[in-house]
C-alpha cells in the first residue's frame, strides 16, 4: 500500500523491475503509480499530477524521450530517467529533452532514493529553502511531506489545492498566466477553463485566511486581470504589511 508522501509514477516495462521497485518506494512513504507503457504513463500523468516520474527509456509503444517531450510541453513535473541504454547520446537527448535526472541500470535504490529526494527539492524552484520548503508570508508549504502550514497551524486542501498552491508558491514575484496553472494543475483539456481556476483560488485563499494568514492571504497572489495571477514575494508582501 502507498504511503503518505509524495505521489511518484513509475513507467516500467519489464514487471519484475518494476514490482520491485514500486515496493522499495512503497516501504518508504511514497505513493506509487506505475505503468508499463507511454500510453498508460501520459494518461495517468495527467490523471494523478505525480510529484516526480521514474522513467524507463525502452517502452513498447513509444521512446521514452518523446514522453518526456510531451509531459514538456505542459508541466516542469520533475523526471528521472532510469535505463539500462549505455550510449551518452541517449542520456544527452533525454537530458535536452526536458528530464532532470538520469540513472543508469543498474542502480542503488538508496541512490535512487536519494536523487528523488533532490528533484522535489529543486521542484520548488529558486524560493525554496534547502530541505525544499516554500515560505511566503505565514504560509509554508513542505513538497516531501506534502503539508501546509499558515502560522504553525496545518491546513487540509485538496489535492488540486495543494497542487495549485505549490505552482503559486514556486513562482513569487512572477506573473502566472491562466493557462499555466490550468495546464499545470488540471491538465491540457482544461487550458480554457478559467472558471476552475476563479473557484479553486478563492477556496484557497479563505482557507489561508482562516488558518491564520487573515487579509495577508489576499496579497500572497493578485488577479492580473485578462492574464494570470501576480504571485507576491517575501519583500514586497512586507512592504504592504
Amino acid at each position: 500500500m502507498s504511503g503518505a508522501g509524495p505521489r511518484l509514477l513509475v513507467v516500467e516495462d519489464e514487471e519484475p523491475t518494476r514490482r520491485s521497485l514500486v515496493t522499495y518506494l512503497r516501504h518508504r512513504d511514497y505513493r506509487v503509480d506505475e505503468a508499463a507503457c507511454a500510453a498508460d504513463a501520459l494518461r495517468l500523468w495527467s490523471a494523478q499530477r505525480p510529484d516526480a516520474i521514474l522513467l524507463d527509456l525502452g517502452l513498447p509503444d513509444l521512446d521514452g524521450v518523446e514522453v518526456v517531450y510531451r509531459i514538456r510541453r505542459e508541466a516542469s513535473t520533475p523526471i528521472i530517467i532510469l535505463s539500462a541504454r549505455g550510449d551518452e547520446r541517449d542520456r544527452i537527448a533525454g537530458l535536452d529533452a526536458g528530464a532532470d535526472d538520469y540513472l543508469g541500470k543498474p542502480f542503488a535504490v538508496d541512490e535512487l532514493n536519494a536523487r528523488i529526494r533532490a528533484v522535489l527539492r529543486r521542484a520548488g524552484g529558486p524560493a525554496a529553502q534547502p530541505d525544499g520548503t516554500l515560505r511566503l508570508g505565514p504560509v509554508e508549504l513542505n513538497p516531501l511531506r506534502r503539508e501546509v502550514h499558515v502560522a504553525g497551524n496545518p491546513v487540509r486542501l485538496t489535492p488540486r489545492e495543494y497542487q495549485l498552491l505549490h505552482e503559486l508558491l514556486g513562482r513569487q514575484g512572477r506573473v502566472v498566466t491562466r493557462e499555466r496553472l490550468l495546464r499545470a494543475v488540471w491538465g491540457p483539456a482544461y487550458a480554457d477553463a478559467s472558471q476552475y481556476l476563479h473557484v479553486y483560488v478563492g477556496r484557497l485563499r479563505h482557507k489561508l485566511a482562516d488558518a491564520g494568514a487573515g487579509p495577508i492571504a489576499e496579497r500572497l497572489f493578485v488577479t492580473e486581470t485578462g492574464i494570470g495571477y501576480r504571485v507576491a514575494d517575501a519583500e514586497s508582501l512586507a512592504e504592504t504589511t
